[in-house]
């Protein structure tokens, strides 16, 4: 009887025990993948990218905008001059004023690949932004396409910056696995 049940069970050992080879040579083919672009937030002009949606009561006392809610669809770019660099796509999503004694960030955008060989594909990007930091991470917490199943971190680095305006132009490294 003991032998019996040990035959029945072997295959469910064996199978719960076993190294994970599998799991190993199924993400065998996963690729890393960085790209390096700028990100324009362009709130003045005429043709703004980036447009407040929301705000609370205290967002027009709050020296942080803190409860601002803004939508975008911000041209990326393969250099930092939107008018002479290539076009990659757009960042489309939101970002809040979370920071009520900083000026920081709630963003949740994805980055659409409109050019070149990730045209087609995104790859979703949420996290922090303490805007005045030198360097600011942010997970990569999705993706499409070429990027589907993806993961990995966005570093954002401000390139320049017009305080009486709010455009912005930051440099954004992604570092993707996927």
């Amino acid at each position: 009887m003991a032998a019996a049940v040990l035959l029945l069970l072997l295959p469910i050992l064996v199978a719960t025990t076993a190294p994970a080879a599998s799991a190993a040579s199924s993400s065998g083919g996963e690729k890393s993948t960085h790209i390096k672009l700028y990100w324009h937030d362009v709130l003045s002009g005429p043709s703004p990218t980036a447009v407040p949606v929301a705000s609370a009561v205290v967002t027009n006392t709050s020296k942080t905008g803190f409860g601002a809610v803004v939508v975008i669809d911000d041209p990326l770019t393969e250099g930092p001059d939107l008018k002479s660099s290539k076009p990659l796509g757009r960042a489309q999503g939101t970002y809040i004023g979370a920071g009520k004694d900083e000026v920081s960030l709630m963003m949740n955008m994805n980055f659409v690949f409109q050019a070149g060989k990730y045209n087609g594909s995104t790859v979703a990007i949420m996290g922090r932004n303490a805007v005045f930091n030198a360097v600011r991470e942010m997970a990569v917490v999705g993706g499409t396409g070429v990027f589907r199943m993806a993961r990995g971190y966005a570093q954002a680095r401000t390139h320049t910056l017009d305080l009486k305006t709010g455009d912005a132009t930051v440099e954004y490294n992604l570092f993707i696995r996927h």
